[in-house]
Order: structure tokens, then sequence, then C-alpha cells
């Protein structure tokens, strides 16, 4: 009996520990999958077309951008990876004027004041438009803000970052656009 237990559980434990470093690329773990990507079946398909307002009732038709590439971020002004963002957005916006587009879509925040403010304190990087409603957002698939979608100037989808970009994956997938 005591044999057979401890068959059992030497069986157990080894799979255990199979399972275990199959997540893992060594022994110091290191994690081979990073948890917080998660893959977008957006990936390689058209980008979804819409037509929503900035908050001073301005509207932005996505269609009418084309040509260029796009760089849609998702952002709100109480988010704080999105204030960590933002100064990398506002440079490359600049870097970028004229060859890529860049527009921001802020879902369900009614407080154009903290949108303003937000824009007048850390520098504005393209149009704010007001997803109201949240459709866009959903449309995206959005779980957390920010992500960011990068566009190909032939409107497919190239590369989704969810949370904030750093400066190394913006620039390679700024220049993967180009």
């Amino acid at each position: 009996m005591n044999k057979r237990v401890l068959l059992i559980g030497s069986v157990l434990a080894l799979a255990l520990l199979a399972l275990l470093g199959f997540g893992f690329e060594s022994l110091d773990g290191t994690l081979r999958h990073d948890p917080n990507i998660i893959d977008s079946p957006l990936i390689g398909k058209p980008a979804t077309s819409f037509a929503l307002a900035d908050f001073d009732g301005n509207i932005v038709d996505f269609a009418d951008l084309r040509g260029k590439p796009i760089v849609l971020n998702f952002w709100a002004s109480w988010c704080q990876p999105c204030i960590y963002e933002h100064p990398l957005l506002v440079r490359a916006a600049r870097e970028y004027a004229g060859r890529v587009h860049f527009v921001g879509v802020v879902p369900r925040e009614d407080r154009q004041e903290a949108v303003d403010r937000f824009q007048s304190q850390l520098g504005s990087w393209g149009p704010a438009l007001h997803d109201r409603d949240g459709k866009v957002s959903i449309a995206y698939g959005v779980y957390k803000l920010p992500e960011t979608y990068f566009i190909g100037s032939d409107g497919i989808i190239r590369e989704k970052i969810a949370g904030p970009v750093g400066p190394d994956s913006l620039r390679v997938a700024l220049e993967e656009l180009l």
C-alpha cells in the first residue's frame, strides 16, 4: 500500500513539475509567455470603421484616415497607465507627423473638462474621440486601458499592445507600419 501511494504521489508530482516547467523559460523562473499579453483575433484583419465626435462635437470618420498608417489608442483621463504613456505618444505624434495618423478614443467618459485638463497638462497628440456608449471599444475588444492598435495604410490591423506602450515597443511598431 505504501509503495503504491508513493508511486502515485511521485507520478503526480512529476506531472505537476512538468506543467509548471512548461510555462518557464529557465530554472531562474523567467516566464516564457507574458501573462499580460492576450493575442487579438483582429490582427491581420481590416480595422473596424467608425465615425465619432470629439468632445467639441467635430466628427472624425475613420474611413477618411485610410491611406496612411494609424495609431489608434484607447485611453481615459482617470487611467494611470494612460498618464505614463501619454508623453511617449505626444513625442511620437510630433516625430511621425504627416506620415502616421494618431487617434485617441475615450470610452464612456462624459466629463469633457477632465479630458481637456488631461490634454492641456500632458499635451495633445491627436483628436480625443468620445466613445460615449462604448460600441467602438467593444468592436475592438478593448478590455483594459490603455490599448493601442497599429493599423497599416491598407486598413489592416498589424499589432495590438494592451497596457501602456513603452518607448521601444512604440518605435518598433511605428517603423514596421512605414
